[in-house]
């Protein structure tokens, strides 16, 4: 019985140190900040090589550079690190959901969009979004450790978006897709990439 009560209070004993041992980051895009994107997200070490960042952006902007790029997107990825939790090169898996009221990247510029040949003609660089997506994907990156409490966080990432939208033209207010409900579209994207700052708290 003794032997037991000592196995369990060794095991209690390592499992506490380990829980304490436990680093938690909280972290900044410094990239995407200067355009006025707000990225951040905390990383909790789950192991000695796996980590779990939860993270979330928002792009307010009603007109960039004349277009719509409003996004507002909240995620989680699963990072396993190859040295070791929070050290060089890392590869991670996430899922993300997304609201947006934006411009397709191939309606940014001038020139003539007609859903059928019966619609109007329409300027596509005054064609925009109005939906919800899900996101799932992988990234690559490297973090770099700049002191005991500061990280530099390199990644860029991509994966599959599946969505759902109405489409609306700006300055008429009508829908250009010509349907009532919603429409769906699917594709492969890069949508991750920044400069973390990164600093430990725990």
């Amino acid at each position: 019985m003794k032997k037991l009560y000592s196995a369990l209070l060794v095991c209690t004993v390592v499992l506490a140190a380990a829980q304490d041992s436990r680093t938690l980051y909280i972290k900044g895009n410094a990239l995407l900040l200067p355009v006025g994107v707000v990225n951040v997200g905390a990383e909790y070490q789950l192991s000695g090589k796996f980590t779990v960042q939860a993270d979330a952006l928002v792009s307010p902007w009603k007109s960039f550079s004349g277009h719509q790029a409003q996004l507002y997107m909240a995620g989680l990825e699963g990072r396993y690190y190859f040295k070791g939790a929070f050290s060089k090169w890392y590869v991670g898996a996430n899922i993300s959901g997304i609201r947006f009221i934006a411009q397709k990247w191939n309606h940014w510029g001038e020139g003539p969009y007609q859903l059928t040949p019966s619609s109007p003609v329409y300027n596509k660089a005054e064609l925009y979004q109005d939906g919800y997506g899900i996101l799932l994907g992988a990234t690559i990156g490297y973090q770099l450790q700049l002191s005991d409490n500061w990280n530099i966080d390199l990644f860029a990432g991509g994966g599959n978006a599946q969505s759902v939208y109405k489409g609306y033209h700006e300055s008429l207010g009508v829908r250009y897709d010509e349907i009532t409900g919603w429409n769906r579209s699917g594709e492969w994207l890069p949508y991750r990439a920044g400069v973390m700052l990164s600093y430990k708290i725990k």
